[in-house]
């Protein structure tokens, strides 16, 4: 469910804050960072058994790169990697000659913000489709002109691992996942208005692995600021572990939002 060209692929955001529409470009930055090793993952999450040593490319995260998600089944923790994004066609600029509509295009939906969406509903109803993203540190773009904009961390000083409120799904290509979205505490707020992944407590992990869809969506908060540091990146373009014109820079602040 991709385009041939790693460049075309388009990535969409399901954003539903307060501030839709009123903060052109402060989109959810589609970027964040799990250091972690298998082995220390699977001693945070009390994992027992594992896939075999398996090294990513890198420890910084974009759409469509495969990263460690823990999700649950038949009552046990199970450690995999998915890609992020949830795959959906949309229609293009480009008009199908034959056909006289769009040509459709293949999109990534990374984050959830509307949780009672249809689109979303299957995953968030079914705890097995729900899921825990590990990182050690996540990013947002502040205010600014288009591609000098100041890339920010935010970590968990006292955490080291901290796991993002996942959904996910199988695929024809494997399987997928995305994370919700909610209001930013005070931290975050000022650098990104619009919204803020769902950071989960320890003591919740398991309630969102295991609970009802009423339970589960008040967990979707803002987790407390006071627990939270930030700092501005030296340079938005580096990317952690491998520094390069591909590394994913300001282009991912800037994509779309689709609502869901």
């Amino acid at each position: 469910m991709r385009l041939a060209g790693a460049s075309q692929l388009l990535v969409l955001e399901a954003d539903f804050s307060p501030f839709h529409g009123k903060h052109p470009g402060q989109m959810m930055c589609n970027r964040y960072r799990m250091t972690a090793n298998q082995a220390e993952l699977a001693a945070r999450y009390g994992i027992a058994s594992f896939p075999p040593d398996l090294q990513l490319a890198t420890p910084e995260l974009f759409p469509d790169r495969t990263a460690w998600v823990i999700r649950q089944e038949d009552g046990e923790r199970r450690l995999d990697t998915m890609s992020w994004g949830f795959p959906r066609k949309v229609p293009g600029k480009r008009i199908d000659k034959m056909t006289g509509k769009p040509v459709l295009l293949d999109t990534k939906v990374t984050n959830v913000r509307n949780y009672t969406s249809p689109f979303w509903a299957s995953a968030l109803a079914n705890p097995e489709r729900r899921c825990l993203v590990p990182f050690t540190s996540f990013s947002e773009y502040g205010p600014g002109p288009a591609g000098k904009r100041p890339l920010f961390w935010f970590e968990v000083p006292s955490r080291p691992i901290v796991s993002f409120a996942g959904v996910w799904r199988p695929t024809e290509s494997g399987a997928v996942f995305a994370f919700l979205t909610t209001k930013p505490n005070p931290l975050v707020a000022p650098i990104h208005p619009r919204a803020m992944p769902v950071l989960l407590d320890e003591e919740d992990e398991q309630r969102w692995l295991t609970c009802a869809f009423d339970d589960a969506v008040t967990l979707a908060k803002p987790f407390p600021s006071q627990l939270m540091s930030v700092q501005q990146a030296a340079d938005p373009r580096d990317e952690a572990g491998r520094a390069g014109d591909d590394a994913g820079g300001d282009q991912n602040a800037q994509q779309p939002s689709l609502d869901l």
